[in-house]
């Protein structure tokens, strides 16, 4: 009787398993029916999906340490948010937990500010907006550098043309090193110039070198806002040299110079006969 029974359940399994083949092999004819019918079949699973981008973090998190430094700074810049060390890993794949060097060097870097959880973006001048960015500007008389401005705020840039336009402050661009120059143009001193004086200003040839106009400024009291010479002694002791080089003056082609392209008569028309 026992023996009845398995053969009812193994004739059972069987029908089953038959049912199961009818129905891929079924499955599989109306698809490739659907397919010659111009139908786009499903597309097949890939199981590696994920690869590439664990190939990329893992490139990133063997990077120097400079390199990531660089990553997360860039974020803060960017978000201009207090981030911890888990919402910097999941944004740049930087794990800064792990990596003792990269967690020292951030802590220390004088654009980084951290609390102790947090790690944020640290400007040379913490502004918000435009009327704090007036009021700074103003506590210089002699000048301030917009190159240390330009990450004070993400609007910042746009928010010194508005005040230039308004004739709030002036922009000006260093002669020697051509970087713009920001000076308040203070609304309490209205000053009316005569043209004649415009014209004797105009008419005064100015000291082609930057150093002799620091001198010029210097003897008569006032403070400039450049060191060429510092600058150029450093640019000296670097391997650069503060001249520009002598362009290489342009051979000229003559009758002894042999000719590859004796098929275009034009370009020789203007040989020297020397």
């Amino acid at each position: 009787m026992a023996l009845q029974d398995r053969l009812d359940k193994f004739k059972k399994q069987q029908e089953k398993c038959q049912a199961t083949l009818s129905s891929i092999a079924a499955s599989q004819k109306s698809a490739s029916h659907g397919s010659a019918n111009g139908k786009n079949a499903p597309p097949a699973v890939k199981f590696s999906n994920d690869t590439e981008r664990l190939q990329h973090i893992n490139s990133i998190r063997k990077a120097p340490v400079g390199a990531q430094m660089k990553r997360v700074i860039d974020l803060l810049l960017e978000t201009r948010q207090a981030l911890t060390p888990e919402q910097i890993n999941q944004a740049c794949y930087v794990d800064i937990k792990a990596n003792k060097d990269v967690f020292e060097n951030l802590r220390k870097n004088p654009k980084v500010n951290y609390d102790g959880q947090r790690f944020s973006y640290k400007s040379k001048y913490g502004l918000k907006d435009k009327t704090e960015l007036l009021q700074l500007i103003r506590k210089y008389p002699e000048g301030l550098a917009v190159i240390d401005l330009k990450d004070a705020y993400p609007t910042v840039m746009e928010d010194l043309q508005a005040l230039k336009a308004a004739g709030q402050i002036w922009l000006l661009s260093n002669f020697d090193s051509q970087e713009d120059i920001a000076y308040p143009n203070d609304p309490k001193l209205p000053i009316k110039v005569d043209d004649d004086l415009k014209q004797l200003f105009r008419s005064i040839e100015l000291p082609r070198d930057m150093i002799d106009i620091e001198k010029d400024l210097q003897k008569n009291g006032m403070k400039p806002a450049t060191n060429t010479a510092k600058r150029r002694s450093a640019a000296q002791i670097q391997g650069i040299s503060s001249k520009p080089k002598p362009k290489k003056k342009k051979s000229e082609i003559n009758k002894r110079t042999k000719l590859t392209n004796a098929h275009l008569p034009e370009l020789f028309q203007n040989l020297n006969n020397s």
